[in-house]
């Protein structure tokens, strides 16, 4: 029953992880920004993007409890505030056809978009280093040191999973985007979206919870 407690840091990551991260909407970022390169090098491109887009998360899930302490902020104020940004996120997903995370346009006059903007914002933007903060402080929580470094370790190995999800996509993408399609696209990420609301009140009333049991 306790391994199965501790599984549920690596699911439950995993899942506020790929669906905020959206790896299926990186497609047309990735393909715009990589036209004209050789194939070798929109496959380090890909590679490197996961690299760093999985070290952004790490320091956010390890310095996060950190932040929050110097700035005097509460762990159910960041998980409401965290929940808000991840349900709105998920809302515009829903009814507006926005994508999490969503990059900037970049002009094409340099050869390495790997760290901005397809891993910064693109993969790890505010939307999921909100959700990264957020299970720190769940983790944070938990009693006995043991516990905490085993979800601590399924948490990392569910940034390094949601992260080369992306690495997959963009590695595949053109394939991808012809067996999808545009609508097949579209409807992913309308479910994408309403998952994280779904996510996004879970956060909110986690952080309720705690602010009631603290008062």
């Amino acid at each position: 029953m306790l391994e199965f407690l501790h599984f549920q840091y690596f699911l439950g990551g995993l899942v506020s992880l790929i669906t905020i991260t959206n790896p299926p909407s990186k497609i047309p970022l990735f393909i715009s920004l990589t036209q004209g390169m050789s194939e070798e090098r929109r496959h380090q491109q890909a590679l490197w993007a996961w690299i760093y887009s999985a070290a952004i998360m790490l320091v956010s899930l390890a310095c996060g409890n950190v932040l929050l302490a110097v700035f005097g902020i509460s762990y159910g104020a960041m998980r409401i505030a965290g929940g808000l940004v991840v349900a709105v996120i998920g809302y515009q997903m829903l009814f507006g056809g926005n994508t999490p995370n969503k990059a900037p346009v970049v002009r094409r006059d340099r050869d390495d978009y790997a760290f901005f903007p397809i891993a910064m914002p693109g993969i790890a933007g505010p939307g999921t280093i909100a959700v990264v903060i957020g299970i720190s402080t769940e983790i944070a929580e938990i009693g006995d040191y043991i516990d905490m470094a085993i979800a601590f370790a399924w948490t990392v190995l569910a940034i390094l999973a949601a992260a080369g999800a992306s690495w997959c996509v963009m590695r595949y993408s053109e394939i991808i985007t012809n067996r999808l399609g545009p609508s097949g696209t579209l409807v992913l990420g309308k479910l994408m979206g309403f998952l994280l609301v779904c996510i996004g009140v879970q956060f909110i009333g986690s952080g309720v919870r705690t602010f009631l049991a603290g008062s």
